[in-house]
């Protein structure tokens, strides 16, 4: 495989293809080596438009996918930025390209540890990966941006309480076969919107509240 030649075909076919137009998420999507994210076994299709498998039903997000959500949060040198959902890496890798620094959140303690090692190996700094359920979290006005990687079946405010105002949120709402992407931003101290950005399918964040059921 021409590694170059691929990454280059990733950025163009897939990724600005999906109307990811800002140059600086293309440019942070082709300086992180990608292949060096992937699982052991699936370097040849690294940089195909595909989810790729991690293991306890996690998967690798697809590269179009990916710079959707780092172009709606809309990243500043200075921004302090909440990743629930580290998986491989590589998304908390191009995250720190464009933020100052990436508290990343994974549940799954092996995953964890290949994340870190992968970043390690990419030469990525900025980056704190810690081992934590999120849904423990209970934090106020603390970040610029916030990216989930898993669903939600039913919408938790406790992700949007911890932007600051100004603040951006890209999250996954709703169960199959339709699910929504959603940017959320903080107005003020107790004021938010949402905006609707895509359709898309994500597994579901590990202890992700369910939403009420009817029963007949």
């Amino acid at each position: 495989m021409n590694v170059e030649l691929a990454r280059r075909q990733m950025i163009e076919q897939q990724v600005r293809a999906w109307s990811v137009l800002d140059e600086r998420v293309l440019g942070a999507m082709a300086q992180v080596r990608r292949e060096l994210f992937v699982p052991d076994g699936f370097r040849e299709v690294a940089f195909a438009d595909t989810n790729i498998p991690l293991g306890h039903g996690q998967s690798m997000l697809a590269p179009k996918v990916e710079g959707r959500v780092l172009q709606s949060l809309e990243l500043g040198a200075t921004d302090q930025v909440l990743e629930v959902g580290t998986g491989s890496g590589f998304l908390s890798a191009c995250l720190a390209r464009l933020a100052h620094h990436v508290r990343s959140l994974e549940i799954f303690p092996d995953l964890s540890a290949r994340a870190v090692e992968n970043l390690r190996a990419s030469g990525i700094s900025g980056v704190s990966v810690e081992t934590l359920d999120a849904m423990t979290m209970a934090e106020e006005h603390r970040y610029d941006a916030i990216a989930v990687t898993g669903s939600l079946p039913a919408y938790d405010e406790r992700f949007q309480r911890a932007l600051k105002v100004g603040g951006r949120m890209f999250i996954v709402v709703g169960d199959a076969p339709v699910m929504d992407a959603l940017l959320v931003r903080r107005l003020s101290r107790d004021q938010w919107v949402r905006e609707s950005l895509f359709e898309t399918i994500l597994e579901p964040l590990v202890n992700a509240p369910q939403p009420s059921r009817f029963l007949f």
